[in-house]
């Protein structure tokens, strides 16, 4: 189990509050069979709280209380399962196509009892209309043009994509903005996630559709 910096376990205190040992669960199903089955690189144990698991849970000051949450292209939960565990008001649907992923998620959400997340197996653009999606999360997935086209049909009309993104923020939004305006965005923003808790904030492109 990786071990936690004095930083980071105020931090994941913070955000998981009387989880944190949901969240340990987690880190520990990671760096075991999360490595083992190919979900992560083994070099990615040492950064397994700071890199990964921090740098999603933040993002839950970007989403309102009792929110339908569609995680598209979940893979190892992130941010996915980071925001289940941090959020019990949240109901998520963890969207992700392969086989081997989804039988991980679902062994990890049983493990630790996780009552408000559930996997589905399949293609995001196969999604639309599987739930009233009020926002759409995802990691790491494509680039923001692309990702539009993928998550913004799940909101039917209405709500909000969170989608973590790196230095290049602004450049995605900047290519994107036809697409984004075609499917129906009213407004494209950044936002830093954890700025009074992470060393590096995490850096969020919030989509907003409808009104």
């Amino acid at each position: 189990m990786p071990a936690l910096s004095e930083a980071e376990h105020a931090a994941a205190a913070k955000i998981f509050g009387d989880r944190l040992g949901l969240a340990e669960q987690y880190v520990g199903h990671l760096a075991t069979s999360g490595i083992e089955r190919g979900l992560l690189g083994p070099r990615e144990v040492p950064r397994l709280w700071g890199r990964h698991v921090l740098n999603c849970a933040v993002i839950e000051e970007c989403i309102p209380q009792d929110a339908v949450v569609a995680d598209v292209g979940s893979g190892a939960g992130l941010p996915g399962l980071c925001l289940a565990i941090a959020r019990p008001d949240l109901s998520l649907t963890l969207i992700e196509p392969l086989e081997r992923r989804c039988i991980w998620l679902q062994e990890v959400i049983d493990d630790l009892g996780l009552d408000n997340a559930v996997v589905w197996r399949g293609r995001a653009e196969a999604a639309v209309g599987l739930a009233d999606f009020s926002v759409v999360t995802a990691r790491a997935v494509s680039a923001l043009d692309k990702l539009a086209r993928l998550t913004l049909p799940l909101l039917s009309g209405r709500g909000e994509l969170v989608a973590i993104k790196g230095r290049s923020a602004q450049e995605e939004i900047d290519k994107a903005a036809k697409v984004l305006r075609k499917l129906g965005a009213v407004s494209t923003g950044i936002q830093s996630c954890g700025e009074d808790l992470l060393e590096e904030t995490t850096t969020v492109v919030r989509v907003t559709v409808g009104r």
